[in-house]
């Protein structure tokens, strides 16, 4: 593991090639919603996966230095924690030649996939709120112009909802939630020429 490893900015290829995977990225951010660390028992539980199906993928991230295998439990089982200070690890963008771009982008549609599956499995579940303060599934896409203090307050409120939606369980927190966004700049599209072909609109 490279020497300037830090699991609260992870920008290695080969590091993030690791958390390409969904059934990583589930791992990781179960261990983190259990407070840091957890079994394999415990994360299969969790997952609803069987524990036979996870010891490769817990392996392939402790040999990458993203978890930690800790003595074992008093069970005997070995426990498995997060590297660093047990927090969310989070990816550390380095765009352009030599970068990892082409890594982060693996990265997020292993994200986007999860969050397809956990908003089509909440869909399937029953009655759920979906309207109001404790609304419990929503998803939504927006474009639109942001001014520099507007791009300032969507990464601050970002940010909140990042470390709200990252607290292990305790006991006034009963209720667990996967919120996954992207953010991007997008290119304006060009300007149609005068008197080129016109496009059908509906309605």
């Amino acid at each position: 593991m490279s020497r300037d490893f830090d699991p609260r900015g992870i920008s290695e290829p080969r590091l993030i090639r690791l958390l390409a995977s969904a059934v990583r990225q589930e791992l990781v951010d179960t261990l983190a919603a259990l407070g840091g660390e957890a079994s394999i028992a415990r994360l299969a539980d969790e997952l609803g996966r069987p524990a036979d199906g996870l010891y490769y993928h817990v392996r392939a991230l402790v040999r990458g230095g993203l978890l930690v295998e800790t003595p074992t439990s008093k069970t005997g089982e070995a426990v498995y924690r997060l590297a660093g200070d047990g927090a969310p690890l989070r990816l550390a963008y380095v765009l352009g030649p030599g970068g990892n771009g082409e890594e982060v982008v693996r990265f997020v549609r292993g994200l986007m996939q999860i969050a397809s599956s956990d908003f089509e499995a909440a869909t399937a579940a029953g009655a759920l709120t979906v309207s109001g303060p404790g609304r419990e599934l929503w998803a939504s896409r927006n474009k639109g112009w942001l001014s520099d203090s507007d791009l300032a307050e969507v990464n601050a409120l970002l940010e909140r909802l990042s470390v709200l939606v990252s607290q292990p369980r305790s006991a006034d927190r009963t209720r667990l939630a996967s919120l996954a966004f992207c953010l991007a700049p997008l290119d304006p599209q060009p300007r149609r020429r005068r008197g080129g072909k016109r496009s059908a609109k509906a309605g």
